[in-house]
């Protein structure tokens, strides 16, 4: 049965749309080098825009078949209106119409290829290989998910579904079943034709019956039908109902006073990143956004990118609410739980073993994932008590970030996907 697929999405006004697809599919890996390096001078606010990437010509080309040396050939120039054949034509003089630029012996080359994705092709070749680390399924909820999964085979159905290996296995067998006693009465008469032939006693009226009878059971056996609609078997699909993946990500940001504008800067647009991530692959993930300098307070989405207020650092602050919050609103049993936090790594000397106590104690038995990103290179009393928890969790990890070239590679080494070690 020949298989027909008819494309019926509406293509742009250059008809180019499955040309396109097979060139992202085909230069994949290229493209994908590429918008790693357009992101680190690109401005993470302007991430949903289309994006040029520049590829290596060297790495899009395509084996071709070429004359070997030696051999008469004979081509054809389109469009030659001045010349015949035999004709010599001299060299073009320098400075001539179409020259460019000043005269030079090193070698030509050819310019690199520049291809314009659009927002969603930047989006998804630069979020395609991160997820959520160590995310499970937990509960069934009171809205389950429904997977539709294989039950065997029915007698109805649409065409689609049509096991065709099954539908001929069963005609095959009902052919046997049903022209097997036909078979067997054939062979007897026709042995016993053979018989009175061998004889050549001159009994034609036997022959003629016999021949009869031998055409009939031929005849019904022909009758038999090669499909039968009692032969159609189909796949069944039943749904079941599956449990639903539930997450929360807990958005710790330090406000401090000590957190300049170029700090603050770095920690929204790592934020930013991990916002566009999360609403783009998961659905049904709630973000919670904590902001503290002396006190933690939960607050919207507006307000944490936005809000301009600042104090002392009392970073503990954060996490005993993220820990209260989750006691609260999110059980472990059935959410997935995940806490990324920034700072400047300054921090009120005798609360960074508070806060380390609490990481250990408290969040990272509940947590899937913790990620700690300090936006300044000193290492100061914070950084270095939180080094002392990575080492004994792997479920934690920290990283530096200095400039804005630094928040994808440290972004994408956190939430790579296939996480197996931090």
């Amino acid at each position: 049965m020949a298989l027909h697929i008819v494309d019926r999405r509406l293509a742009g006004k250059n008809k180019s749309i499955g040309n396109r697809e097979r060139f992202l599919r085909r230069y994949q890996t290229q493209i994908r080098e590429a918008v790693r390096e357009a992101m680190a001078g690109r401005n993470i606010r302007d991430i949903r825009q289309s994006q040029s990437v520049t590829i290596p010509r060297k790495d899009i080309s395509q084996p071709v078949f070429g004359h070997g040396s030696g051999g008469v050939r004979d081509s054809v120039h389109p469009g030659n209106k001045d010349y015949l054949r035999g004709d010599h034509i001299a060299r073009p003089q320098p400075g001539g119409k179409g020259s460019g630029g000043q005269a030079s012996d090193g070698i030509g080359g050819e310019d690199d290829f520049t291809f314009t994705l659009t927002k969603e092709e930047f989006m998804q070749f630069f979020f395609e290989d991160l997820a959520l680390p160590n995310l499970e399924r937990t509960v069934f909820g009171e809205a389950p998910e429904w997977e539709s999964r294989r039950a065997g085979y029915t007698r109805d159905g649409t065409p689609n579904n049509l096991h065709i290996v099954r539908s001929m296995r069963n005609a095959l067998g009902r052919r046997r079943a049903l022209g097997a006693g036909l078979r067997q009465q054939l062979e007897e008469k026709t042995l016993a034709l053979a018989l009175l032939k061998d004889a050549g006693n001159g009994a034609e009226r036997e022959v003629r019956s016999l021949r009869l009878e031998i055409a009939e059971l031929q005849a019904r056996l022909k009758r038999v039908p090669f499909l039968d609609p009692l032969d159609l078997r189909f796949r069944s699909r039943v749904k079941v109902p599956v449990p639903t993946v539930k997450a929360v990500m807990f958005c710790l940001m330090d406000v401090s006073g000590s957190m300049d504008e170029d700090r603050k800067r770095l920690a929204k647009q790592f934020f930013i990143l991990l916002y566009l991530f999360l609403n783009r692959h998961y659905e049904k993930t709630d973000i919670v956004f904590i902001r503290h300098h002396t006190q933690a307070t939960e607050v919207d989405e507006d307000t944490f990118f936005h809000a301009t207020e600042s104090g002392g650092t009392v970073v503990s602050s954060a996490l005993s609410l993220m820990h209260s919050v989750i006691e609260e609103r999110y059980s472990p049993t059935e959410w997935n739980i995940y806490g990324a936090q920034a700072s400047d790594g300054d921090n009120f000397s005798n609360d960074s073993g508070r806060c380390s106590e609490l990481l250990e104690t408290a969040l990272l038995p509940l947590c899937r994932f913790y990620a700690y990103v300090q936006v300044a290179q000193e290492e100061q009393n914070l950084w270095q008590e939180y080094a002392a928890v990575a080492a004994q969790h792997s479920n934690f990890a920290m990283r530096k970030v200095e400039e804005p070239s630094d928040i994808y590679p440290v972004f994408h080494d956190l939430f790579k996907r296939d996480k197996e070690a931090v």
